[in-house]
């Protein structure tokens, strides 16, 4: 354990706010396992404005805190983080972007159904919990129709596509035997009472997102624009919260093309020395087609995803990182939702709760090929996400809460995740040229979401290859078929989050070129004294931060 620190000024004022910010939304303290947490954010206008209230009275304090205080390197990174995050909060609730909110990815709908599946349901109080949690949900969804109509009286209305898209999500839950029915059929040992509560409350909440389609279809879908771009001034505060970095789009753009023509290069490389004289894509699907590499069933899976993470974690604490003892545990699990989604959830504060990689397996979807995986376990795991969020859990004597918990930026998180990847392969863990093709396939991936990201929400030139002209939805969907070795039903969904969700999928990128720039200047100026485990320790000891405040506290 690193040494104990005495808790600051500006710590005060963090932990205030992770106070107040648990109290505002129950949301995020389910997500965070706190104990006795129930029910939903209140995504209503006030709602909204309440939280935005406490973040410019938190931005507030911590100008009047650095002004006073002593301050520490820790309180100057804090101070830095902090002024980044909540300004760029501020800045959407100013700019209508929180009552608009609708996407099919990430939006208040996504965020109550993907709740229920972090609750534990092996005791009575879990469910009771899950009771009380799905009461809520109603109220929850009425207040999200509320800021919905005020965003339309603004004209400000999400695409037609993404409004049509979530009405079927909607519609979805809405269905008896769905997501809310499947979830209390599994309440099999509770009491009678308990269990007429879970059946009423998940009736109510099925037809409250009946309602919620009725009124996006009703009200929204008639005012929707066709054009999903969102044009340069919003994409620059939707990157500035993805990134906590200022980017120069037009050269991140051009450098995307030459990072995808450079992996272009090096896959068709390697693929020639797997099969001599096939096509790249051919390789692919003899991979696909190798029963040595294949995957049976969604426990075979489970059970493949827990042993690689499980390897990764014993290999790499023996020299290359210093794992503490509590994040050598990881749980992989198995999704109930069936949206095609892989993601990591942070252990508890007090790891309780391991961290788990999750899995969210198509209904229908039965095999799984290794060869493109291996890299994805080791993306959600150790030494990507799971040692990242861990250690910064961990080191509990040194970071706030908000430090630890609530603080997560996407580039910062995402681009160590991609950084990870792309290390176990330098470090031999990806030898095998399939293993090794599945990573170059995964930073190709994220290559050509910079390139479609950014090309379509600035109307930039589209490349020759698509016939130039300014991006659209057509342009999109041939440059993501043409670089990407994903089934067209995992594309489909893909290019519907891109296009509604911007200046996230560059993200991922985009912060793995500034974590490599960060360790190539820190490597630069040691010289011969550089110790790449000590950079990642200083590093992952910071947290999860703006990518700018990163780099100025790797240089402090």
């Amino acid at each position: 354990m690193t040494q104990k620190r005495t808790p600051s000024a500006v710590d005060a004022v963090a932990e205030e706010f992770v106070d107040r910010s648990l109290a505002l939304s129950p949301s995020l303290a389910l997500y965070l396992g706190i104990e006795g947490a129930q029910g939903f954010d209140d995504f209503s206008p006030a709602g909204l404005a309440a939280a935005n209230d406490l973040t410019v009275e938190t931005l507030a304090k911590l100008a009047e805190v650095e002004r006073t205080a002593e301050l520490d390197d820790v309180d100057l990174v804090t101070i830095d983080a902090m002024r980044d995050r909540l300004s760029v909060d501020r800045d959407y609730f100013e700019a209508g972007l929180k009552h608009s909110s609708l996407n099919v990815i990430e939006s208040p709908l996504q965020s109550i159904r993907d709740a229920f599946d972090l609750m534990p349901t092996d005791t009575t109080e879990g469910w009771e919990t899950i009771a009380t949690t799905m009461e809520a949900v109603p109220t929850s969804v009425a207040g999200y129709q509320e800021s919905l109509a005020l965003a339309k009286s603004r004209s400000q209305v999400a695409a037609r596509i993404q409004i049509e898209k979530v009405i079927e999500q909607a519609r979805t839950l809405a269905e008896p035997g769905g997501n809310f029915d499947q979830l209390i059929a599994r309440a099999t040992d509770v009491p009678s009472s308990l269990g007429e509560q879970l059946s009423h409350h998940a009736e109510a909440a099925r037809e409250s997102f009946a309602h919620l389609a009725d009124f996006l279809a009703a009200e929204l879908l008639p005012a929707a624009p066709e054009n999903e771009a969102c044009g340069r001034e919003a994409y620059t505060l939707h990157s500035r919260d993805f990134l906590g970095a200022e980017v120069d789009f037009d050269e991140t753009y051009a450098w995307g093309l030459e990072e995808l023509a450079r992996i272009d290069a090096e896959q068709r490389e390697v693929a020639a020395r797997i099969q001599p004289g096939a096509d790249l894509f051919e390789v692919m699907e003899t991979l696909n087609n190798d029963p040595e590499r294949t995957l049976h069933g969604s426990e075979g899976l489970r059970e493949w995803m827990q042993k690689v993470a499980d390897e990764a974690i014993t290999e790499l604490g023996k020299s290359h990182f210093d794992i503490p003892e509590p994040v050598r545990t990881i749980e992989c699990m198995i999704a109930p939702s069936a949206t095609g989604g892989i993601y990591y959830t942070g252990p508890t504060d007090d790891f309780s709760r391991p961290g788990r990689m999750w899995w969210s397996v198509p209904e229908g979807v039965t095999e799984f090929a290794t060869w493109q995986e291996k890299t994805t376990v080791y993306h959600e795991g150790v030494p990507g996400h799971h040692l990242q969020v861990g250690q910064a859990t961990y080191v509990s004597d040194t970071l706030n809460r908000w430090r630890r918990l609530m603080c997560w930026v996407s580039g910062h998180g995402e681009g160590w995740a991609l950084y990870a990847e792309k290390l176990m392969a330098d470090l031999g863990f990806l030898d095998d040229p399939a293993d090794y093709l599945g990573m170059l396939d995964s930073q190709r991936l994220r290559a050509a979401r910079v390139v479609l990201d950014i090309g379509f929400h600035l109307g930039l030139d589209a490349p020759e290859s698509l016939g130039g002209g300014i991006w659209d939805r057509e342009k999109a969907w041939q440059f993501l078929t043409d670089n990407v070795a994903m089934d067209r039903s995992f594309l489909a969904f893909e290019l519907d989050r891109y296009l509604g969700w911007p200046g996230q999928a560059p993200s991922y990128k985009i912060g793995q070129r500034l974590w490599e720039q960060f360790r190539d200047e820190a490597k630069a100026e040691a010289g011969a004294d550089f110790d790449l485990k000590a950079f990642h320790t200083k590093a992952l000891n910071l947290g999860s931060v703006g990518l700018d405040a990163l780099g100025r506290a790797m240089k402090r």
